[in-house]
């Protein structure tokens, strides 16, 4: 509704602008002190879980270390090392030069593992005098619990901009904690990029939500400007594979640009965002060629090679009209064409290893690689199990999500039948036209929500993605007036009247939904919050307590990637891997190392460790004697099939070998092992082997 005709009709109903002004002001200020208290609230929640869960507060700084696990131990270790550091220009200086991590090896941290997060973190730690007041672990998980509670208020932000009531960011908040389990994955590693910049990415969509609106004031849409400029730069700082979910927003402006369904000079200044933070992030990450191959410039490339291609044709030629037919055809085409010429010109090592697991899952070719089999076998790159649809069902997110799809679906596609057609865009859509597909954001979220489902349904990790925007997009669908307005008019109601069925609806169905999803969830949240959960593993304490006390401070250590990195931060001694995916490598040095659970004999698995300058050998019984709930994605198996070792007849696969399995016979203490490798310490987890320097043959 224009601003003269909302003066008009409040002076029909008796209302003073000072009225109405008042009363603005009270919706404001009381809905943004509801989406910053549900954040809060979210982030003392998710602190209080914390410490059920893990005791935190009552244990010795090696037990609370040890819940770092895999990847984000290397991340909170390097944190650590940032503090340890005489300056923190030292501290930068070590990590952009490290060759104290991983043997043999000289890497930029920085850049390699996108230490941003912990370069922050260190130095608001520092700056703030926290040293004195809180210690260094309950700072930064401090941090990362804050950003959470910012990631569920620019959700709800979202949710109250695009339905107009605080109501739908209040259902977006609750559904969002009920489904935690597939909604974060906070609960299992805190220090993970995805943790630092997906509340970055949701402010982003919050603010671009407030852009695309039509008839917004000049100081509202300069607001939402910089925020999309801030928060975009920001969520390509934190996250390696930033560019990758903003390739996906790009191709959802661009189709709601090519049906004309927005102002194509407000998508156009997005792109320039797009390019400005790319160019930015290329420089201050070290000239990042990943950002150079990225299909997001490329796309942006192609968007903006193709407005000037339009623009200098003549409005009404041949020419013109064609190229508006043609017009997604000819960014496609400009975009690989581009992305393959910069591949081919730009020194690069973006992820190829990504490339070939997209040809293998999709069934284009196949492998016995390690490491893409491996990775395949991994639950986050599954299709999403029955129990994901089970658990948003369950909580009535799933079946409200469809149902708001599909009217915003239908919708949209009316809205582009009469585009087609020649009919205009209204400038202002009033409730009583029920047409919720002409709102640009609202296409756009229903655009953002379909592709980001798409990849949800391919990988089960991408739900992660989705579903938060799956809880935002049905909270606004049941709390908005226009969307049951939209349905009241397809279904031309006569008995009652359909704006007020519509304003009805829109304040009791999300009521409804909010006390049962109360009365069933709430004593469910507080039994989590008020259970204590142990988690303790006396074993890992043993082995780092012996590791610290034992080992020579040069020493040098091989074993699984996952515990290698626990070692690096509980410990600081140098390892020969680390669980880390992006680098090639690394990548084979997993796989080798990952040999000694293989059927290969003591002098193979000798040679390689000593290749890598290794002094310690820590085999790890969980692994060795592994019973996985899927045969052949055991690593033993993956090792097996790999190494040849695997014989098929009549469909039974079995394994075969002239050397028994190594992580087996070296504890049998006996030649050959017994003259590569001593024992030196074990307990029933874990068995350290010290790698001899001189051989002693013995019968």
């Amino acid at each position: 509704m224009a601003p003269e005709e909302r003066n008009k009709e409040n002076s029909k109903l008796g209302r003073s602008p000072k009225y109405m002004l008042i009363q603005r002001f009270a919706k404001l200020f009381f809905g943004c002190l509801a989406a910053v208290t549900s954040g809060m609230m979210y982030a003392v929640y998710l602190s209080t879980y914390h410490e059920r869960k893990f005791w935190f507060s009552s244990r010795q700084e090696l037990e609370r270390e040890i819940t770092f696990q895999g990847d984000s131990a290397i991340y909170y270790s390097f944190y650590k090392e940032l503090l340890k550091a005489p300056s923190f220009e030292r501290g930068v200086y070590e990590l952009t030069h490290n060759n104290k991590t991983i043997s043999l090896k000289t890497i930029n941290a920085v850049q390699q593992m996108t230490l941003y997060p912990e370069l922050i973190a260190s130095v608001l730690y520092q700056a703030s005098g926290s040293e004195e007041v809180i210690e260094p672990v309950y700072f930064y998980i401090g941090i990362v619990f804050g950003l959470q509670g910012i990631y569920v208020t620019a959700l709800f932000v979202t949710s109250w901009v695009m339905s107009g009531t605080w109501l739908a960011g209040m259902l977006t908040v609750a559904w969002f904690i009920i489904n935690r389990t597939d909604t974060t994955r906070i609960d299992y590693s805190i220090p993970s990029r995805e943790n630092w910049a997906l509340p970055y990415f949701a402010c982003q969509v919050a603010a671009l939500t407030g852009y695309l609106k039509k008839n917004l004031n000049c100081s509202a849409e300069k607001f939402c400007y910089l925020l999309v400029s801030a928060s975009t730069y920001t969520f390509m700082m934190m996250w390696e594979y930033s560019h990758y979910l903003l390739f996906v927003q790009a191709v959802s402006l661009f189709l709601l640009d090519s049906f004309a369904l927005a102002q194509t000079e407000k998508v156009h200044e997005v792109y320039k965002i797009y390019l400005f933070s790319l160019f930015l992030g290329y420089l201050l990450q070290f000239e990042n060629s990943a950002l150079l191959v990225s299909p997001l410039l490329s796309l942006v490339a192609a968007l903006m090679l193709s407005k000037c291609l339009q623009m200098n044709m003549k409005k009404g030629t041949f020419m013109s009209r064609l190229l508006k037919i043609m017009y997604i055809y000819l960014v496609l085409t400009i975009t690989v064409t581009l992305n393959f010429l910069l591949k081919m010109f730009v020194p690069h090592k973006e992820n190829e290893h990504l490339l070939k697991f997209i040809e293998v899952k999709l069934g284009l070719n196949t492998t016995k690689n390690f490491t893409m089999n491996w990775l395949l076998c991994q639950e986050s790159l599954q299709a999403p199990s029955q129990d994901f649809f089970l658990r948003l069902t369950q909580s009535s997110l799933l079946p409200f999500y469809i149902l708001v799809l599909i009217i915003c679906l239908f919708s949209v596609t009316q809205v582009i039948f009469r585009r087609i057609c020649g009919e205009p865009l209204k400038e202002t859509v009033k409730l009583e036209d029920g047409r919720i597909g002409e709102r640009p954001e609202i296409v756009y979220h229903v655009i953002h929500t379909i592709l980001l489902g798409c990849l949800a349904m391919c990988l089960e990790g991408m739900k992660y993605l989705w579903t938060p925007y799956v809880c935002m997009l049905a909270a606004f669908g049941v709390c908005s007036p226009e969307l049951w307005m939209t349905l009241f008019k397809w279904l031309r109601l006569k008995a009652v009247h359909p704006i007020l069925l519509a304003l009805i609806l829109s304040m009791a169905v999300p009521t409804i939904i909010g006390f049962s999803l109360w009365k069933e969830f709430f004593p469910r949240i507080m039994t989590e919050l008020s259970e204590l959960q142990e988690f303790y593993d006396p074993d890992t304490v043993e082995l780092m307590t012996w590791i610290k006390r034992q080992a020579p401070v040069a020493a040098v250590f091989a074993g699984s990637p996952q515990l290698m990195g626990v070692i690096k931060l509980c410990t600081g001694w140098m390892v020969s891997s680390l669980p880390l995916y992006n680098d090639d490598d690394l990548l084979k040095r997993n796989e080798n190392i990952y040999q000694i659970y293989s059927k290969r004999s003591a002098e193979d698995i000798y040679k390689i460790l000593t290749s890598y300058k290794a002094n310690f050998l820590i085999i790890e019984d969980s692994i060795c004697n592994e019973v996985g709930p899927v045969r052949g994605c055991r690593v033993k198996d993956l090792l097996d099939i790999a190494n040849g070792h695997v014989v098929c007849e009549e469909g039974d696969s079995y394994a075969y070998s002239k050397y028994g399995r190594f992580c087996h016979e070296i504890k049998m203490n006996y030649s050959p092992y017994v003259n590569y490798f001593t024992r030196v310490y074990w307990n029933r987890s874990y068995f350290v082997y010290r790698i001899n320097t001189v051989i002693s043959f013995q019968l």
